[in-house]
């Protein structure tokens, strides 16, 4: 957990994915002053919803948080959700996961005061169990499921951020505005696992970005080229901490029209367009 005079915010990010459905859960808690609460949030390719929750309704335990009578953790996700409008309920059980090798801020985990900090607990992992949103089955039988986090302040002012699971692996990466003492620079962090091998690309190893228009971001380190594009958007509203106020409006395509390519020297190791895509696009063109 993190704390602060001027805010926090804890969260995490379940994605479980088959070939025809996305639902993705964020459970958080976020503090501003005095005022503590927790919220879990609910997309699909569909729709979008914000539950907040009093501070006494979360708790954590190891690798486990409760909000109410909903569960997240290494084994799966328990939902129970009922509010106007919404009500989800179901279990989603979690094969072995995939962490990474170490920490996905390498060095940068080191430095305090940081606005935002990053996690990956799982790249990969199968994902078993039924969950109802508002009457509809969301039904996952060995499917594909991906788990993060971040804690901190603030969520970057821009940043762009995807996420997509293929055979044989899966990918991550981000681009995002860094403030630092006074100055701010273009932080970059990103994982491609692909048949058991961990491909990482960041700031911290001599990565940079040598494109980013059209919604479109490419990324070179050393022989390492990285590029996402955003081909066709579904994006739903969410809720971001602004220190520590889900007071700011982000838009997540949890399953859209994406392209990618994965370059080392000159072979080229992925080129794929995929439907089954997440996307956030938070980002000024220049």
């Amino acid at each position: 957990m993190v704390s602060g005079k001027n805010g926090w915010f804890y969260g995490w990010y379940f994605k479980c994915q088959s070939d025809t459905q996305t639902l993705a859960v964020i459970p958080a808690v976020h503090q501003t002053g005095r005022k503590r609460t927790c919220s879990v949030q609910i997309i699909t390719e569909k729709q979008s919803w914000m539950v907040p929750m009093p501070e006494k309704a979360f708790r954590k335990r190891g690798r486990t948080i409760f909000i109410g009578k909903n569960r997240f953790g290494e084994r799966g996700i328990r939902l129970a959700v009922c509010a106007p409008g919404l009500q989800v309920k179901g279990k989603l059980i979690f094969g072995t996961l995939f962490p990474l090798k170490y920490n996905i801020m390498g060095p940068f985990s080191f430095i305090p005061f940081l606005e935002c900090r990053h996690s990956i607990w799982s790249m990969k992992h199968k994902v078993w169990g039924k969950v109802s949103v508002n009457g509809e089955t969301y039904t996952f039988d060995g499917a594909e499921g991906y788990w993060e986090g971040d804690r901190g302040r603030s969520f970057p002012k821009e940043y762009i951020w995807t996420q997509c699971s293929f055979p044989g692996g899966s990918l991550m990466l981000s681009v995002a505005d860094i403030p630092m003492a006074g100055f701010h620079f273009q932080g970059i962090i990103g994982v491609v696992v692909l048949d058991g091998r961990e491909y990482r690309l960041a700031t911290y190893l001599g990565a940079r970005t040598a494109a980013v228009r059209n919604r479109m971001v490419r990324v070179i380190q050393g022989g390492l080229e990285l590029e996402a594009e955003l081909l066709e958007e579904t994006e739903k509203p969410l809720k971001a901490p602004a220190r520590g106020e889900m007071v700011r409006t982000i838009h997540e395509s949890a399953a859209c029209r994406a392209r990618y390519r994965f370059r080392k020297g000159n072979r080229m190791l992925l080129a794929f367009e995929t439907e089954r895509a997440s996307f956030e696009y938070e980002y000024r063109e220049k």
